[in-house]
């Protein structure tokens, strides 16, 4: 059996993101929030999805923006973040190891944590909107 290598350039970063998102799509739980939201802007996120790991794995800062607004109104519970890291954790597993490939699980895990605890804090807020 081959080793998997690690994530080390932009075209590891998009063969993670373009395979995580593909079970993302065709995920029972996770598709039709993602796909309702997304629509027909798949290219656009995937683009966005890019550039946000490079940025976090590479060290080469290519994604501006704050990753949080956007999600802050999914309609997501806890569930739904532990089927993602879970369909994440097994797509890094499948195609990379080591050091960057476990810092993306980790990263991943703590991303989860944390939005999981805002939405739940926006929601309780009252607060409509975040934009």
């Amino acid at each position: 059996m081959l080793e998997n290598r690690d994530i080390l350039c932009l075209d590891d970063v998009k063969k993670l993101v373009d395979t995580f998102y593909t079970k993302v799509r065709n995920d029972a739980l996770l598709a039709p929030i993602f796909n309702e939201r997304i629509q027909d802007r798949w290219p656009q996120h995937l683009e966005k999805m890019y550039a946000f790991w490079q940025t976090l794995l590479l060290d080469e800062h290519t994604y501006f923006g704050s990753p949080f607004p956007p999600h802050a109104q999914l309609p997501v519970q806890h569930e739904h973040f532990t089927q993602w890291m879970q369909l994440f954790t097994e797509t890094v597993e499948e195609l990379f190891s080591g050091e960057k490939a476990a810092e993306a699980k980790w990263r991943a895990g703590k991303m989860a944590e944390m939005f999981e605890f805002k939405i739940e804090r926006f929601r309780s807020s009252g607060i409509q909107s975040l934009r």
